[in-house]
């Protein structure tokens, strides 16, 4: 891929120049501010930015605002102390950024090259991706005692964060109603995402421990990199398989699940996003009797996801993400 690095910092730059040095990619250029990298983006588009959040001009957060507004592409968040700066990363996956990792350089622990490159190899994939979801695959209902009465489901990607933030601002579980979040998201960062939630919305947010069972009035979400799924016994577990499956947790793998699995009503909500994740298990769940509801393309950060719902008439709604706690409603 043809890669551009917008940092202001020399000693940064030239360990991101190192890292890609070794491998099939190449630098397209290099920017000192957000500003600069907007206007790069324009006049000589990458396949792949690597992106500062502190710059001089313009953040990395408006920078890639701007960038996908005006000439999108793929945006991989490099930084220093990433973790020291939660607040400033998710609006910069909100704005339409894909990833986060931090910089080689400062990472203060061996491998920070190598995951770098693996995150780039993942970006890689996603941007070539067009993944064949299974068929879901009926099963008889389980008898399992499970209070709960209906399953809110939600896969976001892309500009998730903030997708979720604003449609859990408006619409919080009632006691009888499970709602399970899975967000395509460095499981490093699938903790802060929970608490973040928690500090944007005001409602209750939890990770996803493994062996959870559903739960009304509160927000369960994924947090880690193996694929969520629904048990016959309505717990929620995690699963190294499938593999090969790029989008990890995939969106697909827990919506087919839901749809095998659960009885009673549930609603099946896919977010903004790149890619098709989800899309056809949003499809499984309208086959199997749910509401479905995709969001739609003015609100989108990335209109990828959603679109291939509604391409696939996964989608029984299509609707912008301030309206779709009404739905829910």
């Amino acid at each position: 891929m043809r890669i551009g690095i917008a940092n202001d910092s020399p000693t940064a730059s030239e360990a991101l120049r190192r890292a890609l040095a070794g491998s099939e990619h190449q630098v397209a250029w290099v920017a000192r501010t957000g500003a600069d990298a907007v206007r790069l983006c324009r006049d000589l588009p990458p396949d792949l930015v690597l992106m500062d959040l502190a710059m001089p001009v313009m953040d990395g957060v408006e920078a890639t605002r701007n960038i996908m507004r005006e000439a999108p592409c793929a945006i991989l968040v490099v930084t220093a102390a990433p973790q020291d700066n939660v607040g400033q990363v998710f609006r910069a996956l909100g704005a339409g950024a894909l990833d986060v990792t931090a910089t080689p350089v400062l990472l203060g622990r061996p491998g920070g090259e190598a995951a770098l490159l693996a995150k780039i190899r993942t970006i890689a994939k996603l941007i070539a991706a067009t993944p064949a979801a299974p068929a879901a695959v009926a099963g008889p209902p389980p008898d399992n005692g499970s209070g709960v009465a209906r399953l809110v489901a939600i896969g976001a990607s892309t500009g998730g964060p903030n997708a979720l933030a604003r449609l859990l601002a408006r619409w919080r579980p009632p006691p009888d109603t499970a709602a399970v979040v899975v967000q395509h998201i460095d499981p490093a960062f699938a903790l802060q995402l929970a608490r973040w939630l928690h500090e944007q919305a005001g409602v209750p947010v939890r990770p996803i421990a493994g062996g959870d069972a559903v739960e009304g009035g509160i927000v369960q979400v994924a947090a880690s990199d193996d694929h969520l799924r629904l048990t016959a016994r309505h717990k929620l577990v995690y699963d190294v398989d499938p593999r090969d499956e790029v989008y990890r947790p995939s969106v697909d793998v827990f919506f087919h699940s839901v749809a095998r699995h659960w009885e009673r009503a549930a609603t099946g909500v896919l977010l903004t996003g790149m890619g098709r994740d989800g899309a056809a298990g949003l499809l499984a769940m309208r086959d199997a009797g749910h509401a479905t509801i995709a969001q739609d393309e003015a609100s989108s950060a990335v209109y990828g996801m959603p679109r291939a719902a509604a391409e696939l008439g996964a989608a029984e709604k299509i609707l912008p993400i301030d309206n779709i706690a009404a739905a829910l409603r």
